[in-house]
């Protein structure tokens, strides 16, 4: 009989393709990955792991046998699921992530809730951009991750997701008081054609959005600055660095020298949370959601 445990590992080795991306998404040592896989290659009698420079590769038994495991846990996943949904309890471990401004504005309330409504459900958080979320949710590594889309530039999702929407939040754009438009009632984002932005770090998907959408408008974006954290981009903006799209989320308290305007485009987040189908049914899952979106309601 193959051990379940065995399965996993060799299942987190061809996900991350390595014995320490393995170890660490499985949170053992990388001596306890090659014990789990020398043991499993005693069991089926093949090997399945070769030297490929100084990491190893799948052999392709080591494949056949890594596509069949993570059939098997996924109907495990499956199974652990209907059992939970028919007892009906909130318990267990729940992972999840939300990126840095959810995390801020969303988190506290909804945790909190949880912590109170679930005393036997064990809470596990942190901190990712939504593309990592998502990533970490596809492969296991996480139950929920709390991510967003923009109004103009959908993010797409990998097969066997399911999302639920938690809150559309609105941004405007945040000047230094003594800006030319600072005492405007709404602006148009062509109207910063001449100003700094300051923005995400590169290859991030908010930072891509605000260049695809400044560029759409026929801007070339001049940026100045990037930090990830909205409130480090709103301290520089409140020295007069530039100006920085200010999402409603998680950005209380805005810093003194700092004016918010309205876009009157109306420029907005869409915030969702994703899981994966084969945990649908969960009770642990259904709450998430359920306090995520209270939370968001507190929100707007």
């Amino acid at each position: 009989m193959l051990n379940l445990e065995r399965l996993r590992t060799l299942d987190a080795l061809a996900r991350h393709g390595s014995v320490s991306g393995a170890a660490g998404a499985l949170h053992i040592t990388t001596s306890a990955v090659s014990q789990q896989m020398s043991k499993l290659e005693r069991e089926v009698g093949q090997q399945l792991l070769a030297k490929n420079g100084r990491g190893v590769r799948l052999t392709d038994a080591g494949r056949l046998l890594a596509e069949h495991a993570a059939r098997i846990l996924s109907q495990v996943e499956l199974a652990r699921s209907d059992l939970e949904a028919q007892r009906g309890e909130v318990v267990g471990e729940l992972r999840l992530s939300a990126f840095p401004t959810a995390a801020r504005g969303l988190f506290p309330h909804a945790l909190s809730a949880l912590r109170e409504r679930h005393p036997a459900l064990r809470l596990r958080s942190c901190e990712l951009e939504p593309e990592h979320g998502i990533a970490s949710v596809v492969r296991g590594d996480l139950d929920l991750a709390v991510v967003l889309d923009w109004y103009n530039k959908p993010m797409a999702l990998p097969d066997g997701l399911v999302k639920a929407p938690i809150l559309d939040d609105p941004a405007d754009v945040a000047m230094p008081v003594d800006h030319r438009l600072a005492g405007r009632d709404e602006v148009d984002l062509a109207d910063f054609a001449d100003d700094e932005w300051i923005t995400w770090g590169e290859g991030e998907f908010c930072h891509e959005w605000l260049m695809f959408t400044l560029r759409s408008k026929g801007i070339e974006p001049i940026v100045g600055h990037r930090a990830a954290e909205t409130h480090t981009q709103l301290g520089l903006v409140a020295v007069g660095l530039g100006v920085c799209i200010a999402p409603l989320l998680g950005r209380h308290p805005v810093p003194d020298g700092v004016v918010t305007v309205p876009v009157r485009q109306r420029v907005r987040r869409h915030v969702y949370v994703v899981w994966r189908a084969d945990a649908d049914r969960r009770p642990s899952i259904r709450a998430a959601v359920e306090a995520l979106r209270a939370a968001g309601e507190s929100v707007t």
